[in-house]
């Protein structure tokens, strides 16, 4: 299904190099906005929704504020059960709304639906890391004033939004209201048929207890209603104003209300500074839950709101200093890769027990699980510009290694099984084809670990947890395979779903068969790096998991003898065992409006055709590119490609990858066109749900290993740098090894500068090249 050169739509929103920006209000798109004006810190995430509220009269609004990692758990109910079913699905709260500001001018609410708008301007900026909205709004009773309003998630506190709320009296002599408040009544999503939604739940997942107000701050205090998380909201408050003022405090109905009222001459100034806390019993003791939000908030009070801006200054300068990418000849697709960075930063956790969610903290859609997108993708991200995040983000997988050892017992099998979708570890994923099916996880996550310590040089995560990983989840494969006589004793895989949910329980998919065949020499190699560097590491290892030397020579017999599919006519890789064998899906005559397939057909429908919904096969020409001559790469792109409809958002990037690898630059373009604004022009037309996380980090992914041609093979760093003709030049930055190595491309070349570190021998179109610091050199 050949993509055409994508067209860039009118723009939704000005392209802008460091913001995001609109300068009307629009009902109809509101709830789009919503997503991709929202803020976080990878903890907190808050949507776009105005402080006001929606008082639209079309379009729709979803009030979403988000806790990485926090959740509720309801049973699964099956209409046909069968064992080892997950039981109970996580999803991630839509918790206590604490961003409301309400301004009373005279009396009468201010909303940008009401009275007269005279100047409007909404911004997300990516340098500051803050959204800031400024109305010019006059009242239906005419008074007039000027509001500037500034929030933020902390990036340096992990618990800690702020909003500065400023308004002048333009024209009149009056009184206005500030009208703060924490609202712990969510409303629910709308139950759809739309599998990448959810489920919804019937019932409030958070039970409120109590409701308190100090002179310190107001707090609410709820409950999860299964999993009996307690979650302490609160708020403090610092007003401004040249003129007294009256307080005035109210509890009720699960709201808690604090108002200030100021009276203003013409051109006076108030404002309001709200600082906003979230604290869980997930993270801390319940019995600490309230000192830690004293401490929080009596901080952020201490620092101001101005003091917050510098420090996510600080934060978001060395930010950039590894993550931006320059594009010099396209506005569209700067403003977009820099929008991508800047969302991926805000969804990520940090903190080593959370991760990154499908749609990030910015809507409900996936529930808030995380994936495998994570690792074949963020991880890459983060890795080579950010890499202590790449070391969290492993960390939680370390964290949930017992959980993964208990769903490969509950399917009959030895070592670990990663569950496709989770929050904390358990397999959320009902339906099991293209769920559980998909074992190709447990080899991505080794994939990520192999990758990560290669870029990285971090052998003591390797020691201390990566090699246990690593071991359990290489004993599950062995046992999960056997020895085919059929296959002349070759090492086969069955019944497994590999990244195309478009096939499903297969036998032999070559990606799965591939990466695991890695995996297992890569678990092979570091058992004998432990064994000759580490052996008392190794020794306890082996001895707390019961590791025999037996079982480790097992992993390098079924790498060696393992089953790869392969069609000797064709001279290409088969997908699978039968996948070459099955009727090719009709594409011309599937009208456009019955894509994505799996909204319009039944699975078993796609599952009887040569389709794909993702890159499969494809994929593993990218991840293994060593493994294949580019004449191979060449054929099985072009037999997949065509049959490709790319209804998973995951999929562009990786066909651009690999188009750029083997010289078709105009599809690459095309593929990453489309992956790069795909949320900033609403491709898919489900940005009100959320934004792609994934397809985000892929066109990161896309400019640097599609253009810049960048592989880590054997440790080494090796570029093949191509320029597409629609730009001018191109720039971005790579951490390796500690080293920060700066890569310009333009019409004469590439120039590849050493700016942290002082040596470091890369490879540019396979020649070895030794940068020195602060020495460019042209190539």
């Amino acid at each position: 299904m050949k993509m055409k050169p994508y067209e860039h739509p009118e723009p939704l929103y000005p392209y802008e190099d460091w913001s995001l920006g609109e300068k009307a209000y629009d009902d109809q798109n509101n709830q789009r906005s919503e997503s991709v004006f929202a803020i976080g810190n990878g903890y907190i995430g808050m949507r776009g929704n105005f402080e006001e509220g929606f008082h639209g009269t079309v379009g729709r609004s979803v009030t979403g504020n988000y806790l990485n990692g926090f959740y509720d758990s309801e049973p699964i109910v099956y209409p046909e059960g069968a064992y080892g079913y997950p039981s109970r699905n996580q999803a991630m709260l839509n918790v206590s709304n604490a961003q409301i500001i309400q301004l009373r001018v005279e009396g009468e609410l201010f909303h940008l639906n009401s009275g007269t708008i005279h100047g409007y301007s909404r911004e997300l900026d990516m340098k500051m890391g803050v959204l800031l909205r400024e109305v010019d709004w006059e009242s239906p009773a005419g008074h007039r004033v000027r509001i500037k309003i500034r929030r933020l998630a902390s990036l340096k506190h992990k618990h800690l939004a702020a909003i500065h709320y400023e308004v002048t009296a333009v024209n009149f002599e009056g009184t206005i209201a500030f009208v703060s408040a924490i609202d712990g009544k969510i409303a629910k999503q709308e139950t759809t048929d739309d599998p990448r939604l959810g489920a919804g739940a019937a019932e409030p997942s958070l039970i409120l207890e109590e409701m308190n107000h100090s002179e310190q701050f107001a707090y609410m205090k709820q409950r999860t209603r299964h999993t009996r998380f307690a979650l302490v909201t609160a708020m403090s408050h610092q007003f401004a104003a040249e003129a007294g003022y009256e307080l005035a405090e109210k509890m009720e109905d699960e709201r808690i209300t604090v108002e200030y009222a100021v009276p203003l001459l013409k051109g006076d100034r108030a404002s309001l500074t709200k600082y906003i806390s979230y604290h869980t019993s997930k993270d801390y003791a319940e019995e600490e839950l309230q000192g830690r939000t004293g401490q929080v908030l009596g901080q952020a009070a201490e620092t101001g709101f101005d003091g917050l801006l510098q420090e996510q200054q600080k934060f978001l300068d060395r930010f950039w200093s590894r993550a931006d990418v320059e594009i010099n000849g396209d506005p569209a697709l700067q403003q977009g890769i820099r929008f991508n960075a800047f969302q991926l930063l805000q969804s990520v956790g940090r903190d080593g027990v959370t991760n990154i969610g499908a749609k990030g903290l910015t809507g409900e859609g996936y529930e808030g699980h995380y994936f495998w997108d994570t690792e074949m993708y963020m991880l890459p991200f983060f890795t080579y510009t950010q890499p202590e995040i790449s070391r969290a983000l492993l960390e939680f997988r370390y964290a949930t290694l017992d959980k993964a050892r208990e769903r490969a017992a509950v399917m009959s099998q030895k070592g670990a099984l990663y569950p496709w979708r989770t929050i904390d570890g358990e397999e959320n994923s009902a339906y099991f084809p293209a769920g559980t099916a998909q074992a190709h996880i447990n080899a991505d996550i080794a994939y990520g670990i192999k990758q990560y310590v290669m870029a990285t040089g971090d052998t003591e995560f390797l020691v201390s947890k990566g090699a246990e990983i690593l071991f359990e989840t290489s004993r599950f494969w062995v046992d999960l395979g056997h020895y085919n006589p059929a296959k002349g004793g070759a090492f086969c895989i069955d019944a497994v779903t590999g990244p195309d949910e478009y096939t499903a329980i297969v036998n032999n998919n070559a990606y799965t068969n591939l990466m695991v065949k890695d995996q297992l020499i890569f678990a092979h190699q570091t058992a004998e790096q432990l064994r000759n560097e580490y052996p008392e590491a190794y020794s306890k290892l082996c001895s707390r998991i019961n590791l025999t030397e037996d079982e480790i020579k097992g992993w390098r017999e079924a790498a060696d003898k393992m089953f790869v599919p392969y069609d000797e006519e064709l001279g290409i890789y088969a997908q699978d065992d039968t996948f070459l064998s099955k009727e090719k899906w009709d594409f011309e005559n599937t009208p456009s409006e019955k894509y994505p397939l799996l909204l319009n057909f039944h699975p078993l429908v796609i599952y009887r055709h040569q389709v794909l919904k993702q890159a499969d096969l494809v994929l593993a020409l990218f991840l293994l590119g060593d493994k294949f001559t580019l004449e191979e790469k060449v054929r099985n792109y072009n037999y997949y490609e065509p049959l490709t409809t790319h209804d998973s958002s995951l999929s562009p990037c990786i066909h651009s990858i690999v188009a750029a690898e083997i010289g078709d630059l105009q599809s690459a373009y095309s593929y990453f066109d489309r992956t790069v604004r795909m949320d900033l022009d609403d491709i898919n037309k489900n940005v009100k749900d959320g934004l792609h996380t994934a397809a985000m980090a892929g066109s990161w992914m896309s400019i640097v290993n599609g253009f810049g041609g960048m592989r880590l093979v054997d440790g080494t760093l090796a570029f093949n740098p191509v320029l597409p003709e629609q730009w001018k030049s191109y720039r971005f930055r790579i951490v390796n090894q500690g080293a920060l190595i700066d890569i310009f491309v333009d019409g004469d070349g590439v120039q590849y500068t050493l700016i942290e570190g002082e040596t470091l021998t890369i490879k540019h179109k396979g020649q070895s090249l030794t940068l020195v610091r602060n020495e460019p050199v042209r190539a």
